[in-house]
């Protein structure tokens, strides 16, 4: 797992340079300093490795707009924090972006839909979960179209330096959306989508997490990490999913541990997903 975190790190690095049509094995092989045998241990194909990519970025903002709206103690802040989150990340990887939209990817369109539609059920219930804590019953009415009033103040201003190149202040722009978001919550009375929308836009997920497929994906994890306090908490994780043992606290405390380790966030998320925390 860490040497395709590795390969998809350093390929990145071309396709911003050159496009994903542009780029070929070899070359980012030569860049990463590998064989091609290496390279298909790991990817079937460049079409994998792209879509591998997508995955990574989606799982990493994923994992922290969780974490945001679970772990945030402070309520009149977690609207701010998702905002400068998606913002901020967006704004880190816009070179990969404007690529990505620019060369749509035909090739492998049909399974790009399919994450996409995963991802964006499970960014949704994020959203959810966080417009139910901060307003309430005062939204209940209204709150499944809100979930998509926040994410089209997102998507539309994300292209305000994606596609303008405009200055990006994360900060004002955060609190403009809050501000926005606020009045839209205590004025709106007449909303569009419903539950049963929300749950007709949404696919079914083509792979299941079971507590075996995060079983499997920890003891990669640990097999592959460096000895540290990441790799002592994922083993006693482990050890917890297996048999529970230890108190709720303590398997926040582990979570915590490893929540910012670029090659657990993920995990942390399933995790938990699963322990319900």
């Amino acid at each position: 797992m860490l040497k395709k975190k590795m390969i998809m790190e350093k390929a990145l690095d071309l396709f911003a340079k050159q496009g994903f049509e542009a780029t070929s094995v070899q070359q980012i092989t030569d860049y990463c300093g590998i064989s091609k045998g290496a390279f298909y241990l790991s990817f079937k194909s460049k079409d994998e490795l792209i879509l591998g990519i997508i995955d990574y970025f989606m799982e990493q903002i994923t994992s922290d707009i969780d974490y945001i709206v679970k772990g945030t103690s402070d309520e009149e802040d977690i609207l701010y924090l998702y905002y400068h989150a998606m913002f901020d990340s967006f704004y880190k990887h816009s070179d990969f972006a404007k690529i990505f939209i620019k060369e749509q990817m035909q090739s492998v369109n049909k399974e790009l839909i399919g994450k996409f539609h995963y991802y964006d059920s499970l960014m949704d219930k994020s959203i959810l979960a966080l417009i139910e804590r901060l307003y309430g019953e005062e939204v209940e009415h209204i709150k499944y179209d809100l979930v998509y009033c926040v994410k089209g103040l997102a998507n539309v201003y994300s292209t305000l330096f994606l596609f303008n190149d405009v200055p990006l202040d994360v900060n004002l722009l955060s609190r403009s959306l809050v501000e926005k978001t606020n009045i839209l919550a205590k004025h709106t009375t007449v909303p569009f989508v419903s539950q049963e929308h929300l749950q007709m836009f949404h696919q079914p997920m083509t792979e299941e997490v079971t507590k075996e497929s995060i079983l499997e994906m920890l003891e990669q994890i640990i097999d592959e990490m460096e000895e540290s306090i990441e790799k002592e908490s994922l083993i006693l994780l482990k050890e917890q999913l297996l048999e529970r043992t230890l108190s709720p606290a303590i398997v926040r405390g582990l979570l915590e541990n490893i929540r910012n380790h670029s090659h657990c966030k993920w995990i942390s998320y399933l995790l938990r997903q699963h322990f319900e925390i």
